[in-house]
């Protein structure tokens, strides 16, 4: 399910300037209701389901990202999705069965940017095996990440000594990341992905 998703108070000031916001969703919804309509039992409240809705969105939301940048659009995934999946799923009126797991925002950019920093291949692709990563592979895939002066700066603003201090201890702690897995666990609960005990 494609749908546009209104500026909110929990969306980032950039939303209200794009020319298109689309917000993809797992969704079972019609199937589940064409199964009970031809007298078939639908078993669609578990992990599974959800995982392999939430991977054909996702899929298609690359897919949908891949079109619009071939076409000289601009996108840009927002990161909190999942963590507001209540606030979207009412925003939106999504059934019972529909739970968004990524939105984009599309539009033609001013200026060409350059592209956000990346780890080396070598962090993310591994061949026949995976790899584990010893202290010096750690080492040299994030040397680079960590020399940009934006990030010396991100650590200075944060009061941390290292970048990962920043990921781990500010942006991403583990307090914040229980309570947004609650958050979701309650919605696939409440609609319908996962069975209420």
């Amino acid at each position: 399910m494609i749908a546009k998703l209104a500026p909110t108070h929990f969306c980032q000031p950039a939303i209200t300037n794009a020319k298109a916001v689309l917000t993809f969703c797992a969704d079972i919804n019609r199937f589940k209701i064409w199964c009970e309509n031809r007298n078939a039992k639908a078993g669609f409240d578990n992990f599974l389901t959800f995982m392999t809705a939430a991977t054909d969105a996702i899929i298609a939301a690359q897919n949908a990202c891949l079109e619009a940048e071939s076409n000289g659009l601009g996108i840009c995934y927002l990161g909190t999705v999942i963590y507001n999946a209540d606030k979207i799923i009412e925003i939106l009126k999504l059934p019972k069965g529909v739970v968004p797991v990524a939105t984009v925002t599309m539009g033609y950019p001013k200026q060409q940017l350059p592209l956000t920093e990346r780890l080396p291949l070598e962090a993310i692709v591994h061949r026949e095996t995976y790899h584990n990563f010893d202290k010096a592979d750690i080492d040299r895939i994030y040397a680079e990440t960590e020399s940009l002066e934006s990030n010396k700066k991100f650590i200075a603003e944060n009061n941390k000594q290292t970048l990962a201090q920043v990921f781990a201890e500010v942006r991403y702690t583990k307090e914040g990341n229980e309570q947004a897995s609650k958050c979701l666990l309650d919605v696939l609960k409440k609609q319908g992905f996962l069975p209420n005990e």
